[in-house]
């Protein structure tokens, strides 16, 4: 089960961009994750629902996630397919000579932290 030390992966990360950006709460984190990538949702939200109670900037907070499709191109006749459809065998040609462009990927797409509020005005603040 790798899915658990991928979501440890996002939080290390997320925490960090979080520390430098001055982030205390983090409310939702996006994930666009490729459609054979091997990671599967179910393990990877159950990791996340663990791993983030366990941290105070992401208590709480939901782990969304994006399916980038998985897409092969034909090197003999240049047309992009669905590889879950298909395979490696491109459907128009039959040739093998095929690679995946495309639904691979696992990658942090957008933080999601909570509006700032405004600050309490000081003694002699006139605004």
């Amino acid at each position: 089960m790798h899915e658990l030390g991928i979501v440890f992966h996002i939080i290390r990360s997320v925490e960090e961009i979080g520390r430098q950006n001055g982030v205390k709460r983090v409310n939702a984190v996006t994930l666009e994750l490729g459609e054979v990538s091997g990671v599967l949702e179910d393990y990877l939200q159950d990791c996340w629902n663990w791993a983030a109670a366990k941290s105070d900037m992401l208590r709480g907070a939901k782990l969304q996630v994006e399916v980038i499709p998985a897409k092969t191109l034909c090197e003999n006749c240049g047309l992009v397919y669905p590889t879950v459809a298909h395979g490696r065998t491109c459907p128009e040609c039959g040739s093998g000579k095929t690679h995946l462009i495309q639904g691979n990927e696992t990658m942090i797409r957008d933080i999601t932290v909570p509006e700032t509020e405004e600050p309490e005005a000081s003694p002699g603040d006139t605004r």
